[in-house]
């Protein structure tokens, strides 16, 4: 079962071969051993349109597939869609076993492909590594299943929670190494959020400037602006990237005119409590036009925003080791927060690791209290 394993991890690095570049699909990574449970073949899912995994693999392996084994992190599909069902390739190759991390949760397959390849005779192995292969394309799940992204928190901070001096500054808490860690983020991200303080403050790109993320789709830049306060001339409406400003009818007309005029395009939502946007209904028009992965980057006002709502579904945050203090000096979290520890956001750690001098801890937050 080890070796099954290992070769599972391997399909699984095969998988991230694909982050940037394949949503809306999901990112899969196969390998293929022959009767004697050598590696023949390998694949990845490389984007839109591209063969999956694993024809990929079986490609590469050729006839040495036959009577082996398929190991993919994700069922194999059973229906047509710009390819072909990947059920149809594994049988013509001849594979007597498939062992698969998880279920494919698209209802066009969510258990067709795994039944198409027992009912020829194909011994069906589920739940190798699942866990790790559910979170490899937890953005993709959660769309195919509710039609809504996926919603990441990125925060950058000192190790006391501040993310700037009590004078404003904040460039830059963090090294140039959880920087370029932050770009693998935003490869990810189908779009990005800032809210009006971050986007004046910073004036931010938002873009994907690595060059191992050159060939990244660039996300979609989301200004949420309820008031018009972000003029067209910042560099958000510079056309590098898909550019919209959530704002409501708060905003001047002339200045939604204006983003218009820019390139952007401006989404005039219903306000909340607060006077902001409705950021429920900014993540369903987001989720209509296939966006799964969120990263909010804006500043404490609208990570509030996003965690009062109950909206995030996972913390990225990046701690530098230095102790910045101030009572005036903003936090990670603005808003009028929690009265009791039982009304706070529970998470559940997933990792730590040294980004360059800095901590990166990756969080889930926990919905079953």
């Amino acid at each position: 079962m080890e070796g099954i394993r290992a070769h599972m991890r391997r399909a699984l690095q095969l998988a991230e071969r694909g982050w940037g570049r394949v949503s809306p699909n999901p990112m899969v990574g196969a390998v293929v051993l022959d009767a004697r449970g050598r590696v023949v073949g390998e694949g990845y899912h490389a984007g839109p349109g591209s063969p999956h995994a694993e024809v990929v693999a079986l490609r590469d392996a050729g006839e040495r597939a036959r009577g082996g084994t398929l190991v993919v992190t994700l069922e194999p599909c059973d229906h047509t869609g710009r390819t072909g069902p990947c059920t149809r390739e594994v049988l013509a190759a001849g594979i007597a076993r498939v062992v698969a991390a998880t279920r494919d949760p698209n209802p066009l397959v969510d258990g067709a492909g795994f039944r198409r390849l027992r009912t020829a005779g194909v011994e069906v192995d589920v739940g190798v590594l699942g866990e790790e292969a559910e979170r490899l394309n937890a953005a993709f799940a959660r769309h195919v299943r509710t039609g809504l992204p996926f919603v990441v928190l990125k925060t950058a901070a000192s190790l006391d929670g501040r993310t700037a001096t009590r004078t404003g500054a904040s460039r830059w808490i963090t090294s140039a190494e959880a920087r370029r860690d932050a770009h693998r983020l935003r490869a990810w991200a189908d779009a990005i959020v800032v809210g009006s303080g971050t986007a004046l403050a910073d004036d931010p790109q938002l873009t994907v400037r690595e060059p191992a993320w050159a060939d990244a789709r660039p996300p979609i830049r989301v200004v949420v602006d309820g008031r018009g306060r972000v003029p067209p001339t910042a560099r958000l409406g510079d056309g590098s990237a898909p550019t919209l400003v959530a704002t409501t009818e708060r905003a001047p007309r002339k200045r939604r005119e204006a983003w218009r005029r820019a390139g952007a395009e401006v989404v005039v939502l219903d306000a909340d409590a607060q006077g902001h946007p409705a950021l429920g209904a900014l993540l369903e028009r987001l989720g209509k036009r296939d966006v799964q992965g969120v990263l909010v980057e804006g500043g404490a006002t609208l990570a509030w925003g996003f965690v009062r709502a109950g909206l995030v579904d996972r913390v990225v945050a990046y701690l530098a080791p230095t102790l910045l203090g101030g009572a005036e000096a903003p936090g990670v979290l603005g808003g009028a927060g929690v009265a009791t520890l039982a009304e706070g956001v529970a998470l559940r750690f997933v990792s730590a690791e040294p980004v360059g001098p800095d901590l990166k801890v990756v969080a889930d937050v926990q919905r079953d209290r």
